[in-house]
């Protein structure tokens, strides 16, 4: 990604995929703080689904790590109760298409006692999950529902990117008095870049201007970033220059950085894998058309998934999500009127 946000730390820096930053973040916390324990199905004898969790059983043992039935309810109620007696679970649910499964004891119980308890109560957990469409993966596996839980007050949700945020936000979500979801994307489990070393936090909440521009705020998230930087390279051939606004964090939400960058620009685009109806390209246009309307040069324009069940198709499922090339069009025609050539 060109201009990735520049990491303000000291220290060691070490090279690594996503996965390992996150297993990293793991492997520090528990190492620092002995409430926390991870479990979920595979995580254990198997390192997990996609490896993330390699090697923490060796470490840490069988009483911190983990494996348990087919149960995402029972994971979930299991962290709930946990977390209520002070430990710091941290949850992996091997595809977000299960996450509706457990939404009774995630959106009723864990997003809600902090509230009902007038703050005496908090319920600490991390449930880690992946996301996104894929060939292959079908209805039941391949699914991107982030945008679906910013509904529900009480949970916060975070989007790694890089592998430096990948650790950063998985140390901050362990140690916050929150519950937190954190969607993983499949596109980017092998990305690499570099991660510092020990104690490294990023802050829940703060998007990232991964790339500066002037003539247009590309708004995105997870593997989407990938694809609109590659849709800004080629934008730029054509005289173009696409700012890009990773989010990161979807609840709570960075309007501010959103709003600053739109300002600049005057004119925004909203991509997401998931769905457009009722999701989060719909909330964020909305949040820059109440705030910059005046400004705009032109419509917020929005790009997504089409609004049907994740196929098991090669082709349907590139014709369902955004490409590089549904950006690019899409910009063409909200940038001063251009014709795709």
């Amino acid at each position: 990604m060109a201009k990735a946000e520049k990491l303000q730390v000291q220290g060691e820096m070490k090279e690594m995929r996503l996965q390992e930053a996150l297993r990293e973040a793991l492997r520090y916390e528990m190492a620092r703080d002995k409430r926390v324990f991870v479990f979920g199905e595979d995580v254990a004898l198997f390192g997990g689904a996609y490896g993330v969790t390699r090697g923490l059983l060796q470490e840490f043992g069988d009483s911190r790590v983990r494996d348990t039935p087919i149960s995402e309810a029972g994971m979930v109620g299991l962290a709930v109760g946990a977390a209520i007696n002070g430990m710091r679970p941290v949850v992996e649910i091997q595809f977000c298409d299960l996450l509706p499964l457990c939404m009774d004891q995630l959106v009723t119980h864990a997003a809600r006692y902090h509230y009902m308890t007038g703050g005496r109560i908090s319920v600490p957990i991390v449930i880690r999950n992946k996301f996104g469409t894929r060939p292959g993966g079908g209805p039941s596996h391949s699914s991107c529902n982030h945008g679906a839980f910013v509904h529900f007050p009480g949970l916060k949700i975070i989007i790694p990117t890089t592998p430096a945020d990948g650790k950063g936000l998985l140390l901050s979500a362990i140690r916050d008095p929150n519950p937190v979801l954190c969607f993983e994307s499949h596109h980017l489990y092998g990305v690499k870049g570099p991660v510092p070393e020990g104690d490294y936090t990023v802050p829940i909440g703060v998007a990232a201007v991964r790339r500066e521009g002037k003539d247009l705020t590309i708004v995105t998230c997870g593997g989407m970033i990938l694809k609109a930087d590659e849709a800004a390279v080629e934008l730029k051939s054509k005289g173009i220059d696409v700012e890009i606004v990773d989010l990161r964090s979807l609840a709570p939400l960075d309007k501010e950085t959103i709003l600053k960058s739109v300002a600049k620009t005057k004119r925004a685009m909203v991509v997401d894998e998931g769905p457009m109806v009722g999701g989060v390209t719909s909330e964020i246009a909305a949040v820059i058309q109440e705030n910059l309307f005046s400004d705009l040069k032109g419509p917020v324009v929005r790009v997504g998934a089409q609004h049907i069940p994740p196929p098991h198709s090669p082709p349907l499922v590139e014709a369902m999500i955004p490409d590089v090339d549904r950006i690019v069009r899409a910009a063409l025609r909200l940038v001063e009127g251009k014709k795709p050539s």
